[in-house]
């Protein structure tokens, strides 16, 4: 069942410039997971935002 309600993608999706990043200490991964916590409260400022 699907929770969010969404359309079904018929075609193949690829995010273009995407790359992985291998994290290869603390301070790299404190740096990546403040980001993950902290980049979806400023979407409100963000200048595509648009309610």
């Amino acid at each position: 069942m699907k929770e969010n309600k969404w359309p079904a993608f018929p075609g193949k999706l690829w995010q273009r410039n995407y790359h992985e990043h291998i994290i290869r200490n603390q301070p790299a991964y404190e740096k990546i997971a403040d980001y993950i916590t902290v980049n979806p409260l400023k979407w409100e400022q963000d200048s595509l935002y648009h309610p």
